[in-house]
């Protein structure tokens, strides 16, 4: 029987816009939490605070794409009410000097 407890999937969780849209839903909007990062050891913090479940997951993959909405259902008892897709990769520097084939990656 699916939980009637709302529930969210967040997809390239970092520790910035990711993690705070994860404390929002579960703090001020009564959901569970499904975290998933390319390094799932990294969730390990966030996932104990907000009583999470951490996943890894290569957004690039289909594969892997599928278990992890495997995973929250199984998990959950039901699809995800909201999904949050925020994967991405960085390049810092002045623009001037920045690598156009690492951004080039990161954008990708």
């Amino acid at each position: 029987m699916p939980s009637t407890t709302p529930h969210a999937l967040i997809v390239g969780v970092g520790d910035g816009l990711s993690a705070a849209l994860a404390r929002v839903l579960t703090q001020e909007g009564g959901y569970r939490v499904a975290l998933a990062a390319r390094h799932p050891g990294k969730l390990d913090s966030l996932a104990r605070e907000l009583s999470a479940l951490a996943l890894g997951c290569d957004a690039t993959d289909p594969a892997q794409v599928e278990a992890m909405f495997t995973a929250v259902q199984r998990e959950f008892g039901s699809p995800p009410g909201i999904v949050i897709y925020n994967p991405g990769a960085r390049v810092r520097g002045p623009i001037t000097e920045v690598d156009p084939v690492a951004v080039a990656d990161a954008l990708a």
